[in-house]
């Protein structure tokens, strides 16, 4: 059984976890196969956004347990390459969380650029819980992503969110139903997708590159460069030639 399963749609890849026996579980074997996907995907010049889901009931109910219970530096450093190699993509990246996401699991959830939650879907951090310090830049996602308040409820006061949930504290970009996540996902993913795949790397890095910038004037200078490269690209011309004979169709 592989235990990634992957597929190619629209110019958007699916990459999901696929050892729902184990609630997709992050074992050695899986974070190898993350890998290799997603060295795969972005080789690929088709492809222009990724989106990650688990297989089953869960998105992914975090490490091994035994697995951590004999952890060093370095088996952990391989535990958290399963999320890291995601969160290093420079191809917008989306998680459609259709389940519990426990621990490294939520890491993999906050490594995406967005997060779409099923109904269903369970933030949990757990660290605590366990009698474990978070790991893998968890604390430092969390707190970017929702805040100082929002980090401290889930990582040191244990509480869980679910979709809904997920979706009033911005940790999830929205919620959809359980039977409509992965259309949802698709449809959104097609979105970036469908943009030349260089801009939206470009892009994609400028935004990572803004939270270091105070200034609206440190982030004009910032953004000049890129916005001038790309006028002169045939995929600007070709775009804006489509939408002036759009327009003229319509007087």
């Amino acid at each position: 059984m592989s235990l990634v399963l992957t597929d190619i749609t629209d110019g958007v890849a699916r990459l999901t976890l696929n050892n729902p026996d184990e609630r997709n579980t992050m074992t050695a074997p899986m974070v190898e196969a993350i890998v290799d996907a997603m060295d795969a995907f972005e080789a690929d010049e088709s492809v222009g956004a990724i989106i990650v889901t688990g297989a089953g009931s869960a998105f992914c109910a975090g490490a091994n347990l035994g697995n951590l219970q004999a952890a060093t530096r370095e088996s952990l450093a391989k535990v958290y390459e399963g999320f890291l190699r995601i969160a290093r993509s420079p191809l917008p990246t989306l998680a459609a969380v259709n389940g519990p996401a426990v621990g490294a699991g939520m890491n993999l959830a906050l490594g995406c650029d967005v997060r779409i939650a099923a109904t269903r879907a369970r933030f949990d951090t757990r660290f605590l819980q366990i009698g474990l310090h978070p790991g893998g830049g968890h604390t430092w996602m969390q707190r970017r992503i929702v805040g100082q308040q929002g980090a401290m409820a889930a990582v040191v006061f244990g509480q869980v969110l679910n979709g809904p949930e997920a979706e009033r504290v911005g940790l999830a970009y929205k919620c959809v139903p359980d039977d409509e996540l992965l259309g949802a996902a698709h449809d959104f993913a097609r979105g970036a997708a469908s943009a030349p795949r260089e801009l939206a790397i470009i892009t994609k890095q400028t935004i990572r590159d803004m939270a270091d910038i105070d200034q609206h004037s440190d982030a004009v200078e910032r953004e000049f460069d890129p916005q001038l490269w790309t006028v002169k690209q045939p995929w600007f011309e070709e775009r804006i030639a489509a939408l002036k004979a759009k327009i003229s169709s319509r007087k």
